[in-house]
């Protein structure tokens, strides 16, 4: 098994591809965690607090959340990347461990974008679309403008985060489903979208109506998920299993309120876009001619800084940066102006023959971009001109001129990234490279492996004489330290064990000051759980307070939370508010059932509990058993 990896990684290792797909799913990834993050700022008393609003017990949340979306969006921008990765990764696994996140709020997500943020770590994602980059040129001499395809590195970059972050998952999440009843009766995709809890606001029916559909779209998806990691990397399959995959996550997307593990498994499909798709996007996005020529003075460093800086977002190319020395004389617009008066100022010529100066000319700069124009926009309001106009003199009108020979003032380097260290420095050792890696597959295969095994086969076999052995122990060991670091978990997401006897939907209303009764804003008539109380919030209410095997205890504290948070939400005093439990019945079947989405969300609700509160304290009151109801 070794000397397979080895030789396959020294065979790819070599093989340069350009970084483009890595730069966008860096960008994917900072997004996605920087819309949790914002989630989690909106939900942080619900989250945190032990009693929301009322007993807060960590008031800095707020805080470490704001600089934990700082740390996100420099992962999105590429800024200082290394030392981002590096922050975003401990901070992520800091607050699942030791915050309620992982006890009562799994967002069910966690492991995969940890193991995502890990990978990152060692991923040269910063070459491409990445304001490091831009440091990196304000350090050395002034230079063209480097195309995107021009920035390489190795097929190995985009092969083995894939194989491990998706590919061992699927296959994980396969041999799970093998042993679900609806899975191998073909109802996979259909069970889970028939359920209130589960479902989105559009309506499905019309596709869940369809037997011979789901049976093919579920059949299809195990298919998928068994072969994914033996041929995804073959040429000729890549294409097959990007839009196989893409459906399947945008179905999940829109169709569960799941939704942001749906957009988690998205953004790995950057890695899998053909490159020769990249190529030709890059081709259709660029300009045949640029709209705009922008004349600079090549002896003022502080202008051959500024024209760095604008190339570098020109991703269009629809600017052309020209020095006024070399080239005004040969521009028919530009030759009457004179050399001396172009050297006082940054000049542009438009294609209709318009020239522009001073602050003018960044105004059409950003204009013509495309994508920054809202920036040009904002700087021709009527105030804010005239304060850009005088700070633009001042700057202008002071800087320093040298003569030809002379260079951009080099800023602070950019030190190197981890992969730089472990690969592109150790070019000239291939074999070693090459071996190291092949251990680090190998370590991960094992953990996969152990994880497989253990709540797979052994768990689903009901071996409970296996689990007392030391190599049990040894096994649940190493699961502990690869679930928190890696993120490698057992993906059995929605199965039989799950479902079955899943056939009670709870909801809160409560009574407002003119006796009349009203739905809390969670879940809804229909029994859906209404945005945005989706992700973490669902999972509390829909996979811990209500199960197939309701615990009172569970319930309650997922009571006091949802009426304490909304409570304060809505305005309500809770020592004269009434909360009541809503029950309504379930059926979740593993045999096909007719527009069963619609019969469980018609289904009659029953009053079966109340709530109240006094002086911070819940009262509940339940039936002794909610089970037998």
């Amino acid at each position: 098994m070794f000397s397979r990896f080895f030789a396959i990684i020294l065979a790819h290792l070599h093989q340069q591809v350009p970084a483009t797909g890595l730069g966008l799913f860096r960008i994917s990834y900072g997004l996605i965690a920087l819309q949790e993050i914002i989630f989690l700022l909106y939900f942080n008393h619900l989250i945190f607090d032990p009693i929301p609003y009322l007993d807060v017990e960590f008031p800095m949340i707020p805080t470490f959340l704001g600089l934990w979306a700082v740390v996100a969006v420099c992962v999105m921008l590429g800024y200082y990347y290394q030392k981002a990765v590096i922050c975003h990764y401990v901070l992520w696994i800091i607050f699942v461990n030791f915050t309620p996140m992982q006890r009562d709020f799994d967002g069910g997500f966690d492991a995969f974008m940890i193991g995502a943020g890990f990978f990152l770590l060692f991923l040269p994602a910063d070459k491409a679309f990445s304001l490091d980059n831009l440091r990196r040129r304000l350090s050395q001499s002034f230079a063209p403008q480097d195309d995107l395809q021009s920035v390489r590195v190795t097929i190995l970059a985009y092969y083995i985060p894939v194989a491990i972050c998706l590919g061992f998952l699927y296959f994980d999440s396969v041999i799970h489903k093998l042993f679900a009843p609806h899975w191998r009766a073909g109802l996979g995709t259909w069970l889970p979208a028939t359920q209130p809890y589960y479902i989105s606001a559009w309506d499905t029916s019309f596709l869940l109506n369809q037997q011979w559909l789901q049976n093919g779209l579920s059949y299809s998806i195990l298919i998928f998920q068994l072969t994914f990691i033996f041929l995804f990397w073959q040429r000729h399959a890549r294409v097959i299993y990007l839009v196989v995959g893409i459906g399947l996550h945008v179905g999940i997307t829109v169709s569960l309120n799941i939704y942001p593990f749906g957009l988690g498994m998205l953004c790995f499909y950057c890695l899998m876009v053909p490159f020769a798709w990249w190529r030709k996007f890059g081709e259709r996005c660029v300009a045949k001619q640029p709209t705009l020529t922008v004349f600079f003075d090549k002896a003022c460093p502080l202008c051959r800084r500024a024209v760095l800086v604008m190339q570098h977002f020109d991703v269009f190319k629809r600017i052309a940066f020209k020095n006024a020395q070399d080239h005004a004389a040969n521009d028919a617009q530009m030759a009457h102006i004179p050399l001396a008066v172009l050297l006082t100022d940054l000049y542009a010529l438009d294609a209709q023959g318009r020239i522009y100066s001073g602050l003018q000319t960044y105004i059409h700069i950003f204009k013509h971009s495309g994508y920054l124009a809202f920036i040009g926009g904002i700087l021709s309001l009527p105030l804010i001109s005239t304060l850009a106009e005088k700070k633009y003199r001042a700057i202008a009108d002071n800087r320093v001129r040298c003569d030809d020979v002379c260079v951009v003032p080099q800023g602070t380097l950019v030190k190197p990234t981890w992969y730089t260290l472990i690969v592109e420095h150790a070019q000239q050792k291939p074999r070693t490279v090459a071996k190291r890696l092949s251990k680090i597959l190998m370590l991960f295969l094992v953990l996969q492996l152990n994880s497989t095994l253990h709540y797979g086969i052994i768990y689903r076999l009901k071996l409970p004489q296996v689990e007392s052995t030391p190599l049990a122990q040894a096994s649940n060991a190493l699961l502990l330290w690869s679930q928190t670091f890696v993120g490698i978990v057992p993906h059995a997401l929605y199965l039989h064990d799950h479902f079955e006897g899943y056939d009670h939907v709870l909801a809160l209303t409560y009574t407002d000051k003119q006796g009349e009764e009203r739905w809390l804003p969670f879940v809804d008539v229909q029994g859906r759980l209404l945005s945005p109380n989706w992700g973490r919030v669902h999972s509390m209410w829909a996979n811990i307070a209500v199960t197939p095997h309701i615990d009172n205890d569970r319930l309650s504290k997922g009571m006091m939370k949802v009426t304490a948070f909304y409570g304060h939400q809505l305005g309500l005093d809770l020592n004269q508010t009434t909360f009541h439990l809503q029950m309504k019945k379930n059926r979740a079947p593993s045999y096909w059932v007719y527009d069963l989405r619609h019969e469980n969300a018609a289904q009659p609700w029953v009053a079966i509990g109340s709530i109240t509160w006094k002086n911070k304290a819940i009262h509940v009151a339940l039936p002794p058993d909610i089970n037998a109801l």
